[in-house]
């Protein structure tokens, strides 16, 4: 199976074009079918959490105001993560997050996400919905004891990740499921999926299962911040 990182990041809001920042980021390394490492932070981006965040997250402005710097945090996590291909669960919003806050640091992200929720759109068709708690508990996945922090939700995603690719592949006999052809995947329209995929079966990308080298021993484990 294909390594990937999979990230979470809390926020004061919904988007970093509105002045929004990041308050905390979790991420999994998932390589052979299992978590392998976790980095997690919250981070001072001197931004002010409103207090219904600071309700849904449990993440105060105290914590804040106690945490490393953003630009701190966001160096480790690059270097954590390397070039890893990148997972989440609503991928465009981390992707925003992440982008923004890595353009503060002056970098610049070169690999791409693929998103957990389109692909639950496509491949549980009889979810209630496609949030991940209901996702979880709906495919008896392992929940974290609280929602709506980062390395939580990391892990859950991570798990959910994990659900989709085993699936992926029993139900249409693959050796592998690349991550570049989940990202095609996940803009299929459901109606397609079944065509895309048997069209994948006769690819060259899906005849072996090989990951871009073993990172679990030069990764470090999970660093936590208070």
């Amino acid at each position: 199976m294909e390594t990937v990182a999979v990230i979470d990041f809390e926020t004061t809001g919904l988007s970093p074009d509105m002045g929004d920042r990041a308050t905390e980021v979790g991420v999994v390394i998932v390589e052979g079918g299992e978590i392998v490492a976790r980095y997690q932070s919250l981070m001072n981006a001197g931004a002010y959490i409103p207090p219904f965040i600071e309700a849904l997250t449990g993440i105060t402005n105290a914590m804040i105001s106690a945490a490393p710097p953003a630009a701190e945090v966001m160096r480790e996590l690059a270097e954590f993560v390397g070039d890893v291909p990148l997972v989440a669960h609503n991928a465009s919003f981390d992707a925003k997050f992440l982008d923004a806050e890595l353009a503060r640091i002056k970098v610049q992200r070169k690999q791409e996400f693929a998103c957990s929720l389109l692909l639950s759109r496509r491949i549980f068709l009889a979810a209630p919905d496609y949030k991940l708690g209901t996702l979880v508990r709906h495919l008896q996945l392992p929940a974290a004891a609280r929602s709506h922090r980062a390395l939580a939700d990391a892990e859950m995603a991570a798990h959910l990740w994990l659900r989709l690719v085993s699936d992926i592949k029993q139900q249409h006999g693959l050796a592998t499921v690349p991550h570049e052809f989940l990202r095609t995947l996940q803009t299929t329209p459901k109606a397609q999926v079944g065509r895309c995929i048997e069209r994948a079966k006769s690819s060259a990308c899906m005849g072996s299962d090989a990951s871009p080298g073993s990172l679990a021993s030069a990764r470090p484990g999970r660093i936590v911040y208070p």
